[in-house]
C-alpha cells in the first residue's frame, strides 16, 4: 500500500513544464533589457533614420582639461571682461556628462590612448596609437568614414604628428615614432592609402628632411615635397594660409604645417605669424562644407586645444586660461557652424585626462587660508614660462655681464613678462641660477600660481574625470546625444557612439589594415625623439 505522500500528482508535469517555462522567459526578458543597454551595433536600421543620413560629425578635443580648467578659465574672463558672476563659457552651455579616462595599463591614461579610445572604441596601452593592447593596427572612425565617402580632417595646436590627431589617422606601437607617423598622414607605410584631406597645424619638422635646415625626420625624404606631388594643396606659413581666405580660396586636399613643432601659445602668439584655432577651425569647416556641398555624405572634422595640455604639464596658469579661452572662440565657431547649417551635425567636446592637479585655491601660508584665489595675477602676466625661459636663455648667451643679465631678468621678465613687481633678491637669484635650463620655466610658473594662489599637484597626467560637452543642430540629434552620453561614462563609449551614429563597423576596417608597417626600431626612436626635443617636446607621456 503506497505512504502518504508517495502518490504522483496528475498535475506536477505541468507545473514543472510552466515553471520551466516561465524560468526561461525572465532569461529572455533579462536578456533583451541588457541588449537594449548596449550600443546597437549590427541591428536593422530605417534608411530615413539619424544613423544612414547624410551626416557632419565633430569631434573637439581640449586635451589635458579637467574641471577645474573650466573654472578658472570661466572666472578669469569675467574679471577680465568685467562680466556677471552668472557669465557663462559657450562649452558651459552644451554641458551633459562626464568620462572617466583610465587606460587599458594604467588608472591615468597619456594622450595616445586617450585618443585611441576615441578614434578606435577601444583601450589600450599609454603610448599606444590606433592599435590593439596586442599592438595590432585597429581601424578608426576617420579611416571608415572616408572609405564610406565622407571628407575628412585634423586640426590641432601641436604637431599634427603628435598623439591625439595621430591616433585618427595613423598606427604605430609607441607615439614617438612621429617620422613613421608622418608617413601614413600621407598613405605611405599603410595598406588604407591616404585618408586625411585636410590637416592644419604644427609639426612642419616632421615633414621635412632630417639633413635639412629645420627638418628632424629620421630619414632624409622631404614629404611636403612628396605632398606637393600627391596633389596637396601646402601652406607653411601664416602668409599662405591666409591666401586661403578662411577656406574660400582652396580645394581639398590640404596640408598646413604652420609652425616648426607647437603652435606658440594664444598668450604668446603673434597674430603675424600664426593664425589662431579658431581660424584654423574656421577654415577646415569651410572648406569641408564646400567639398561635401553635392555630396550623399558629410564630413568627419576633428578639432584639439593641444596646448591647454602643456599649460598643465607646465604648471602655467595664465597660458592655460588663454588656451581654454581660445580653444572656446573656437568651439563657439563650430557652434555657429551647425546651427547655420541644413546637414544634420553632431559635436561632441571632451578631454583625453587631467593635467597638472589643477586647484583653483591654494593656502599658501600656515595660518587658515582665505577663501580666494586672485585672477588678476594672471591677466598681468603677457607671456607664458616657456616664452620667457626662452628669452633668457637667449640672452644670457649674448651676454657675460652679471648686471645686464639680472637688470634683463627684473624688468623684462619679472615686469614686463610676468607683471610681478613684488619679486624677491632670491627670486632673482634662482632666476640667473636656471638662466640655461628648462627648470626656469617652473620657477617662474611659480611665482605667478603662488601670487594667485593656484595650485598644482603634479607636472603629470591626473586620474580625475573631466567633462563632455555635446550639440547636435536637430531635435532628433539632441535625443541621440542625451541617449548615449549624459552623465558619467567609460571614455570609451565616445568612440563606440561615433561608429553606432555613422553605422561604421570598425573590425572590417581594421582587417584591410592588415600589412600595415606599425613599428619600427623602438630604442632609436626614442633615442632620436629625445635627442630632438628633451622632455618637452618628445616625451612619450604627453
Amino acid at each position: 500500500m503506497p505512504t502518504k505522500g508517495s502518490a504522483k500528482s496528475p498535475y506536477r508535469g505541468l507545473v514543472i513544464s510552466l515553471s520551466l517555462l516561465l524560468v526561461a522567459f525572465v532569461l529572455w526578458f533579462s536578456t533583451q533589457l541588457a541588449a537594449a543597454a548596449q550600443w546597437p551595433q549590427g541591428t536593422p536600421l530605417d534608411l530615413s533614420s539619424p544613423f544612414t543620413s547624410k551626416k557632419n560629425i565633430i569631434m573637439m578635443v581640449t586635451d589635458g582639461t579637467g574641471p577645474a580648467s573650466i573654472n578658472m578659465a570661466r572666472s578669469y574672463r569675467q574679471y577680465r571682461d568685467n562680466l556677471n558672476y552668472d557669465d557663462l563659457l559657450e562649452l558651459d552651455k552644451h554641458f551633459i556628462g562626464s568620462s572617466r579616462t583610465r587606460s587599458n595599463s594604467s588608472l591615468i591614461t597619456d594622450s595616445a590612448a586617450g585618443a585611441t579610445v576615441f578614434s578606435c572604441g577601444l583601450k589600450t596601452y599609454n603610448g599606444a596609437i590606433a592599435v590593439d593592447p596586442l599592438k595590432n593596427p585597429r581601424g578608426t572612425i576617420l579611416e571608415a568614414l572616408k572609405l564610406k565617402g565622407y571628407k575628412t580632417g585634423l586640426v590641432v595646436t601641436t604637431s599634427i604628428t603628435d598623439a591625439t590627431p595621430a591616433a585618427f589617422n595613423s598606427h604605430v606601437d609607441y607615439r614617438f615614432m612621429q617620422s613613421l607617423i608622418a608617413n601614413q598622414q600621407l598613405g605611405f607605410n599603410t595598406t588604407l592609402g591616404s585618408m586625411t584631406d585636410l590637416m592644419i597645424g604644427g609639426g612642419r619638422c616632421f615633414y621635412l628632411p632630417g639633413n635639412s635646415v629645420g627638418g628632424c625626420r629620421d630619414d632624409n625624404r622631404n614629404l611636403i615635397e612628396e605632398a606637393q606631388k600627391l596633389g596637396f594643396n601646402v601652406a607653411t606659413s601664416k602668409k599662405e594660409f591666409d591666401s586661403w581666405q578662411l577656406g574660400q580660396n582652396v580645394s581639398l586636399p590640404m596640408l598646413s604645417l604652420l609652425a616648426y613643432y607647437n603652435i606658440p601659445y594664444d598668450l604668446d602668439r603673434d597674430e603675424e605669424k600664426y593664425p589662431s584655432l579658431e581660424e584654423e577651425t574656421i577654415t577646415a569647416l569651410n572648406v569641408l562644407s564646400n567639398s561635401t556641398r553635392d555630396s550623399n555624405q558629410g564630413f568627419f572634422l576633428m578639432v584639439e586645444g593641444s596646448r591647454i595640455d602643456h599649460a598643465g604639464h607646465q604648471n602655467d596658469p595664465a597660458a592655460q586660461v588663454r588656451e581654454v579661452l581660445a580653444y572656446d572662440k573656437a568651439f563657439k565657431a563650430v557652434i555657429d557652424f551647425a546651427d547655420s547649417s541644413d546637414v544634420p551635425t553632431y559635436i561632441v567636446s571632451t578631454s583625453d585626462h587631467e593635467t597638472g592637479g589643477l586647484d583653483v585655491g591654494r593656502q599658501i601660508t600656515k595660518s587658515y587660508p582665505d577663501y580666494l584665489w586672485k585672477p588678476d595675477v594672471l591677466d598681468n602676466a603677457t607671456h607664458s614660462g616657456e616664452y620667457l625661459t626662452q628669452r633668457v636663455h637667449e640672452f644670457a648667451a649674448s651676454t657675460k655681464d652679471a648686471g645686464q643679465l639680472t637688470n634683463f631678468i627684473e624688468k623684462q621678465i619679472f615686469e614686463f613678462g610676468l607683471g610681478i613687481y613684488d619679486y624677491t633678491f632670491k627670486d632673482v637669484q634662482k632666476a640667473i641660477e636656471y638662466k640655461e635650463s628648462l627648470e626656469l620655466g617652473n620657477y617662474l610658473n611659480e611665482m605667478v600660481s603662488h601670487r594667485a594662489q593656484v595650485g598644482w599637484s603634479t607636472h603629470g597626467h591626473t586620474a580625475v574625470d573631466v567633462n563632455i560637452y555635446a550639440h547636435s543642430n536637430t531635435e532628433e540629434g539632441q535625443q541621440l546625444l542625451h541617449k548615449y552620453l549624459l552623465g558619467n561614462h567609460e571614455n570609451v563609449e565616445i568612440g563606440q557612439f561615433w561608429q553606432t551614429l555613422c553605422d561604421v563597423n570598425l573590425d572590417d576596417i581594421t582587417h584591410k589594415l592588415r600589412g600595415t608597417v606599425h613599428n619600427v626600431d623602438v630604442e632609436a626612436a626614442e633615442e632620436h625623439s629625445e635627442s630632438l626635443y628633451g622632455h618637452e617636446m618628445g616625451s612619450v607621456e604627453w
